[in-house]
């Protein structure tokens, strides 16, 4: 959601009592400054404490009000200028104090943030609806909209009258009378609820520790997943090993761990979170939010919140996405079973005696990967350094895109493992600051992502440029080791590293066409078209160099690692298939919710099931995605975007992946327009054509 506010205002607050004088004094809260006194402005982290964001967000709000007043009470009849683009000017100061504390929400966290989160939420809930049901503000809309056939107007000026007016109409600017009040009372309570469900998953996962203290229960665990457990036991002051749900710790787990009654018990703990009927159980808040989603769809006329959500998405309707998700599902299906029954025959034959179970499916899987292809995380991560593998991703941004990074140490930051990087063009020219914060800890949400604490635009005063963060839960560095990634994260780096390209170079002229700031089921393409690489010989002989040796990656090693890249393509489909559906199946309802969400959500699973189902286990309690970020009717994005990546890399393989003319049309027509033209427009500019399914079928081995 977009929020509101003056920028340019160099305000002081007096916020603090000095004690120990008996004297007031006052104390600057750097959040309001006008500018920060920092390189190239970027957010002095080492200034801003818990209790400056409330003062900061409601004197933001107070100085958002005066301008969308003075936009409202000028005398000029509205015009493009005076009232589109003043409203798209407004919002950087709001948008910077929100931006950092919702990011430092889901990074660096801590129980007074989240009763922040809480107070603050509904604060800025009311301000979006006072400013997109105020009357006045969109009659000027509604009549720069109504004359737009007679406006000569750029493309993406547009485009922006045209989102503009329809982001008033889908926010309830043309309800009445109780309608209008029900929309402010649904959309306050669902931005609370979304921050409660988030508090409750990082809660849920940080509580949960397997502590061990007998090794032989740790049989089959390479030396890196004992060494990381030892580490984990030894800052929590324990003897032994200690393994936990962060994906660091649990994913090599599952892989490895000869005991099998321990991987069923860290599983069972993993898929059972946020369900067990205390105070962090998520299912009661899943019920509330799907049926405040659906009354609010109901408002607009849409009997769904699918049907409401994807008339702004690529996929147009839940009739298109049902259609997609399906076919892939019977492309997916066929191999997804072979998969599974050629699985239960290499266990057999590895001595289980017994019907495979989810539990069971990494570590066989990792083992008939081993017997296939001779390749393991054990083998590859000695080369997969993280500092080698970020260079690595460095360099070959630079060697396409023509842009260099500079590490800076001069830049504020608001843990002591964040790095930051000032991004430069070929000509000198500053592009942004990209900021990477690598490992798991308690104060930060699991899963990684990209995100912005500053969008690029352009206005009088110059072009603003962003400030990108990247965040994951990478392996961390143990006091015998440094963080040696798998190669899962290598290509999980890449992935959000694509992300934050879109972000860092960003052309556009309008704040809300900025970046990522386009239809849900496009932002993926950029990400996933990175992940390519990690399958690229030319690329893995520049990354892959043994940590200690300093011996790059033998060619056979390569090779065995591209020949894998479709094995158990089908699973991994079918299971990301099952979550797009699930998410489908929780929006496309059309009547309050008061069923099982365990049963409801294994029901949609069924279809794609290739194990037996647990009894009580469950993505939904935990699906953070679709129920407090911005995925819900649209998970499916990334199946489509797979199409999208897919059709797109095929350019790179065909004129060479390392091709500059290809990247300068890539960075041209997709990274640097944004949402600044239509989506469909700006992959046919790269591509020639709309994008076709068979590259995807033909690298998933599905064709």
């Amino acid at each position: 959601m977009k929020y509101v506010s003056i920028a340019g205002l160099c305000l002081t607050l007096v916020i603090t009592m000095n004690s120990c004088k008996n004297s007031m004094k006052q104390e600057t809260n750097p959040l309001l400054m006008s500018q920060f006194d920092t390189p190239y402005e970027s957010i002095p982290f080492d200034k801003i404490k818990n209790n400056y964001y409330v003062p900061a967000i409601k004197e933001a709000i107070k100085n958002g009000k005066t301008e969308i007043d003075a936009i409202v009470n000028q005398d000029a009849p509205a015009d493009f200028e005076n009232t589109i683009v003043a409203l798209d000017r407004t919002g950087s100061q709001l948008d910077i104090i929100s931006s950092v504390f919702f990011n430092l929400l889901s990074a660096e966290s801590d129980d007074e943030m989240q009763q922040i989160a809480q107070e603050i939420s509904p604060l800025l809930t009311e301000y979006s609806n006072d400013i997109m049901l105020n009357e006045a503000l969109f009659a000027r809309v509604k009549a720069v909209h109504d004359k737009i056939s007679d406006l000569k107007l750029r493309p993406d000026q547009t485009l922006l009258l045209e989102d503009t007016y329809r982001s008033f109409v889908r926010n309830g600017a043309l309800l009445k009378g109780e309608d209008r009040e029900k929309f402010r009372e649904i959309s306050t309570k669902l931005g609370k609820l979304s921050l409660q469900f988030d508090d409750n998953a990082l809660k849920e996962m940080n509580k949960y520790q397997l502590h061990v203290t007998d090794k032989a229960k740790l049989g089959g665990l390479p030396e890196f997943v004992l060494e990381a457990a030892a580490e984990e036991a030894s800052q929590r002051k324990l003897y032994g090993w200690i393994l936990t749900l962060h994906y660091p710790s649990y994913g090599p787990f599952m892989q490895y761990a000869e005991n099998r009654e321990l991987r069923r018990e860290l599983y069972t703990a993993r898929t059972t979170q946020c369900s067990q009927g205390d105070e962090l159980d998520n299912t009661e808040l899943i019920t509330e939010i799907v049926s405040l989603r659906i009354e609010l769809s109901n408002l607009f006329g849409y009997d769904s919140y699918a049907d409401y959500v994807l008339t702004e998405r690529m996929a147009e309707s839940a009739d298109n996405v049902n259609a997609f998700l399906g076919s892939l599902v019977e492309a997916s299906m066929p191999k997804a079973k072979e998969e599974q029954k050629q699985l239960q025959e290499f266990a057999e034959a590895h001595g289980a005696d017994f019907e495979l179970m989810p539990w069971d499916w990494s570590y066989y899987a990792e083992m008939q990967k081993d017997a296939l292809y001779k390749i393991n995380d054990s083998m590859t991560k000695p080369y997969f350094k993280l500092e080698n593998v970020e260079q690595s991703v460095l360099d070959l941004a630079e060697q396409l895109l023509t842009i260099q990074f500079s590490q800076r140490s001069d830049i504020p930051v608001y843990h002591k493992d964040v790095k930051t990087y000032e991004v430069m063009d070929q000509s000198g020219d500053f592009l942004g600051l990209l900021y990477l914060d690598f490992f798991p800890r308690a104060s930060k949400q699991s899963g990684a992502w990209m995100t912005s604490f500053r969008s690029q635009y352009r206005d009088a005063e110059g072009d603003h440029r962003p400030h990108i963060t990247i965040v994951t839960n990478f392996s961390k560095p143990t006091e015998n080791k440094p963080s040696l990634l798998s190669f899962d994260e290598a290509t999980t780096f890449l992935h959000e590293f694509g992300h934050g390209l879109h972000g860092m170079l960003s052309q556009v002229e309008y704040k809300s066409q900025s970046g990522t700031s386009v239809a849900r089921d496009f932002v993926e393409l950029p990400s996933q078209l990175m992940e390519n690489f990690a399958f690229e010989k030319a690329w893995l002989k520049d990354v892959a160099i043994h940590y200690e040796t300093g011996e790059p990656m033998p060619d056979s090693m390569i090779d065995r690692i591209i020949e894998s890249r479709k094995y158990h393509a089908g699973y991994a489909s079918a299971r990301q298939l099952s979550l797009g559906m699930t998410d489908m199946a929780w929006h496309s309802l059309t009547e309050e919710f008061s069923g099982n969400v365990i049963q409801f959500e294994q029901k949609i699973m069924a279809k794609t099931a290739l194990l037996p189902q647990i009894e009580g286990a469950a993505t939904s309690p935990t699906f953070g995605h679709i129920f407090a970020g911005g995925y819900a009717a649209g998970y499916y994005g990334y199946k489509w975007a797979e199409v999208l990546d897919a059709d797109a890399f095929a350019s790179f393989k065909a004129e060479g992946i390392f091709n500059k003319a290809t990247a300068a049309r890539f960075r041209d027509e997709i990274l640097a327009r944004g949402g600044s033209r239509k989506e469909m427009e700006s992959y046919v500019a790269f591509k020639g054509r709309e994008p076709e399914i068979d590259a995807l079928l033909e690298r998933e081995g599905l064709k």
